[in-house]
């Protein structure tokens, strides 16, 4: 497997989980931006534990599903920058039970910081920081660390995927 190209199975793999993202952020109806907001496609952000590929996916699917629904443009960029880095940083994990951590992080800090950033003015950006922070990190927290863990536990399960998954 060459480090430099894409194999049409990784690019194949990327884009299947980079349509599933999408079609979960766009098509669920239930809070997925703004303050208070669960994407249960955030449950993803674990598999690049076990799938290097899922890392472009992600990212893609991401910067697709902020392109078409979020309204602050800001999202585009800073939202889709916190998943890569939550994907490569998960990537990086020693253990399955710590990969959600990363996602939880980077959303909380990144995507709270944009909010609040957006709907504040001077001195109330700390609280608005906070406050965004918190909310985000706990909708994020339920995606990757129930659904997300859940994911992690159920995929070596499936004989198709074990040759493919990365030893943990």
């Amino acid at each position: 497997m060459s480090k430099s190209r894409f194999t049409i199975r990784q690019l194949t793999l990327a884009a299947i989980i980079a349509a599933v993202y999408t079609a979960l952020t766009t098509l669920l109806p239930i809070p997925q931006y703004g303050g208070v907001q669960l994407r249960v496609a955030e449950a993803m952000t674990v598999l690049p534990f076990f799938f290097p590929e899922a890392i472009a996916g992600l990212t893609v699917g991401c910067f697709l599903s902020n392109l078409l629904l979020s309204p602050i443009p800001m999202d585009w960029i800073f939202g889709t920058a916190a998943t890569l880095l939550a994907a490569l940083w998960t990537r990086r994990m020693p253990n399955k039970y710590l990969a959600p951590l990363p996602p939880v992080i980077c959303n909380a800090v990144i995507v709270g910081g944009e909010i609040a950033l957006f709907f504040s003015e001077g001195s109330a950006f700390w609280p608005a920081f906070a406050l965004n922070a918190f909310t985000v990190g706990l909708g994020e927290a339920i995606a990757c660390f129930v659904l997300g863990l859940l994911l992690l536990q159920v995929l070596p399960r499936v004989p198709g995927l074990r040759p493919y998954l990365r030893q943990a």
